[in-house]
């Protein structure tokens, strides 16, 4: 049986034109060398043990060369600060052997052209755009290489062979007679698609590897980048909603009166997830739906309230869950532990928190949609919008802006936000810009999972770890979901077991275990996934281990790494930069270390921890990151700063708690970002490798909570096994 999202995407597919008519049409639209490129679906790093569902078309790339040689790149990914509006184009730009300065970029339009090639749909996340487009989009640079030459050898009358391409020129040997890409664009256009492309050996590369300012700069410096908040439609109105205080909750009855008086209000509208004020700016409705008299019917989910679930939770953590993983056997190996220890864990709910809260415009006709937003998912929210609607999937357009930030939270399974805009734009029937404020964005839902985790290990006389059991209790994130059928296997979803049942470390008897509790809590994805929470787990209790064997922790870490672990390098690679066990800190500094793998890169960090008026302070960090071959080392360092920056927020600060179902905290001021004052200084170094590249938007951010809990031990004694810190006393 079909999956929904198979349907989905089969639907899709079917409804969108062939890859000639699309090629045709698109070169007539925009003018000059048009270049699209299809390859074999490859199984994406989300999926479980299953196959990937079936697919109907690839996906495609395209770059787009004008007469007055500006190469313009149709990018598929969202750019919300992690650079791919820079870093894919140069894969393209490299192999094009384009000039760099001649670039420029658009946002992608929905189509079955631009899936993933892993995903099989058009989205951004599971920091995979560029090890998804790595050979892709360096094809489709090659193949315009390609093409270019042979426009110019056939309009000299030469062999193909006498030329070559440099700088947004073909050169032809011999004469040393130049024609710019742009003379050449047109005649490029009309001929057929090369049958194989040979890709340039890393050790040809004039751009990929080198430090690239990004594209995006200067946009956003001078204000002309486009974010949601930033788009004005003639005769559109502002909207703000008032939803339930309790998830799940729904309208009994509203009163409405007081906020109809008010100047610019045009109307209030009942809508299946509240009461929407539509006016003519943001203050008016703000203050409008202020006024608003509403008897919620909140349902079950007023009963929520976090010491009750937490309480709940330790208690099902020491059940037997689902296998997730099973090694050995456990109860004989802690039969023969030399010694033994075991820990429980809290972690809490977390928001995504982005600068720019959610927001969507939508200008419905009855025969039209069109739709701005940030989106991390344009296909889902593409059919999801067309099904709302009850409109055709060609009669919908969603214009992808700069996203102010995502993380994961503008990647929602449901499209709850999309679908709740044109919900709106139906009962307001003219142009609506639905604005979320940082408060209803705060407390709206779609939290990284609350967990609670159970952790024994038993090491051996040689104190090597010799027995391990860990139980893990958080909801799914893909539960209830069109993910859900091919992201769980035997109950466990791979989301929540990430970085549990994948630690490196050589343990004979080893299980870890799954409990995945439903509750009217709205979870998703948050940057680095279930990685943000099972790192954590994992490597503080390995470290201590590491103490119980009285081993020094990174000695410890690389005596129980397998010897051909690329864990080791950059575990070695950070120690060594850290000057882990010979430089001397100031008195009252210790150093703290994790190392983590999580989407298929490896990250050690170490932190120079104090304590300030009885609160941690974060003074240094030293990362080294092996992620692969490095398309700009700019961007992977900014990205590695950026996931400790927002690692650090939620271990020191981080919390979503709930009373009587409500979330109790609302804006930046009780659910606190780290702030400038307490930035350490970042240090980054990068492996050189010839692997593959792989994630790096959001491996940073898995190892700093270990490694900042790490250093609070071996500086005052205590071992920190709850988030956020900030919630402990150390005086």
């Amino acid at each position: 049986m079909k999956t929904q999202m198979e349907n989905q995407m089969e639907n899709m597919a079917a409804q969108n034109p062939s890859r000639r008519k699309f090629l045709k049409e698109s070169t007539a639209l925009m003018g000059g060398l048009v270049i699209g490129f299809y390859l074999p679906i490859k199984s994406g790093r989300a999926y479980a043990a299953d196959a990937p569902p079936k697919l109907v078309y690839p996906p495609n790339a395209f770059i787009r060369i004008a007469a007055d040689d500006s190469i313009t790149i149709v990018v598929n990914k969202s750019e919300m600060g992690q650079g791919v509006y820079t870093s894919l184009p140069m894969l393209i730009a490299e192999e094009l052997e384009a000039d760099w300065s001649r670039i420029r970029v658009e946002s992608a339009p929905v189509a079955a052209v631009y899936n993933h090639t892993g995903f099989g749909m058009q989205m951004t996340g599971g920091s995979s755009s560029i090890p998804s487009s790595w050979e892709q989009l360096r094809q489709v640079g090659a193949s315009g290489r390609i093409l270019l030459i042979r426009a110019a050898a056939q309009q000299w009358g030469v062999p193909e062979g006498e030329c070559h391409a440099e700088n947004s020129q073909v050169i032809h040997a011999g004469s040393g007679k130049k024609l710019s890409y742009g003379k050449l664009a047109d005649a490029a256009a009309k001929l057929p698609l090369p049958d194989n492309v040979a890709l340039k050996s890393p050790k040809d590369f004039k751009l990929i590897g080198k430090a690239t300012k990004r594209l995006d700069t200067p946009a956003k410096i001078n204000g002309s980048a486009q974010f949601g908040l930033d788009v004005y439609l003639p005769g559109m109105l502002t909207v703000l909603i008032a939803r339930s205080p309790v998830f799940g909750g729904k309208v009994k009855r509203f009163d409405a009166t007081e906020a109809r008086k008010l100047p610019g209000v045009q109307g209030v509208y009942q809508v299946p997830t509240g009461i929407a004020v539509a006016a003519s700016g943001f203050w008016p409705a703000k203050t409008a739906r202020d006024l608003l008299e509403i008897e919620w019917d909140e349902g079950p989910g007023a009963a929520l309230s976090t010491p009750k679930m937490r309480a709940e939770y330790l208690e099902l953590a020491k059940q037997p869950g689902a296998i997730a993983r099973k090694d050995g056997d456990t109860v004989q190996g802690f039969k023969a532990a030399h010694k033994s220890i075991s820990a429980e864990y809290e972690i809490p709910y977390l928001a995504h928190a982005a600068m720019e809260p959610l927001n969507v415009v939508v200008d419905l006709k009855p025969d039209h949609c069109s739709i701005w937003t940030g989106t991390q998912m344009q296909t889902m929210d593409h059919a999801m919008a067309a099904k709302t609607a009850g409109l055709k999937p060609e009669q919908v357009e969603i214009h992808t802006t700069f996203l102010g930030g995502g993380f994961g939270r503008r990647a929602n399974p449901r499209s709850d936000f999309v679908v709740e805009a044109v919900q709106v734009a139906m009962a307001v029937a003219q142009p609506v810009k639905v604005v979320w404020t940082r408060e209803d964005d705060t407390r709206g839902g779609n939290y990284r999972p609350m967990w609670s985790d159970h952790i024994e290990a038993g090491i051996a006389k040689d104190g090597k770890p010799l027995a391990w059991k860990h139980t893990l209790v958080g909801q799914s994130i893909v539960a209830d979901t069109s993910f859900e059928a091919f992201m769980t296997h035997n109950g466990v979803d791979a989301t929540s077991v990430e970085g549990a049942a994948t630690l490196p470390y050589v343990i004979p008897n080893l299980q870890v275990e799954l409990h995945s509790p439903k509750n009217a809590v709205p979870v998703q994805w948050w940057r680095s996934v279930g990685h943000s929470h099972t790192a954590f787990v994992v490597e503080t209790m390995i470290d201590e281990l590491a103490h119980l064997a009285g081993k020094d922790p990174v000695a410890y870490r690389l005596g129980i790494l397998p010897a051909d672990s690329r864990y080791r390098g950059v575990l070695q690679l950070a120690a060594k930069n850290a000057g882990w066990g010979k430089k001397k800190l100031p008195a009252g500094h210790a150093y703290g270390v994790a190392v983590h793998k999580s989407f298929d890169s490896y990250v050690a960090e170490i932190a120079e921890v104090s304590l300030e008026n009885g609160k941690i302070r974060v003074h240094r960090v030293v990362a080294a990151v092996d992620c692969g071959m490095v398309i700009n080392p700019d961007g992977v360092r900014q990205q590695i700063e950026g996931g400790i920056v927002y690692g650090l927020s939620a271990a020191l600060h981080g919390a979503i708690t709930l009373e009587n179902g409500r979330v109790m905290q609302s804006n930046f001021h009780d659910y606190a970002p780290l702030r400038f004052s307490e930035m350490p200084r970042v240090e980054v170094d990068i492996v050189a490798s010839g692997e593959l590249p792989t994630g790096i938007g959001e491996p940073g951010t898995p190892p700093i909570a270990p490694a900042v809990a790490n250093a609070v031990f071996t500086l005052t004694g205590k071992r920190l096994r709850r988030m956020p810190f900030d919630q402990e006393s150390f005086a």
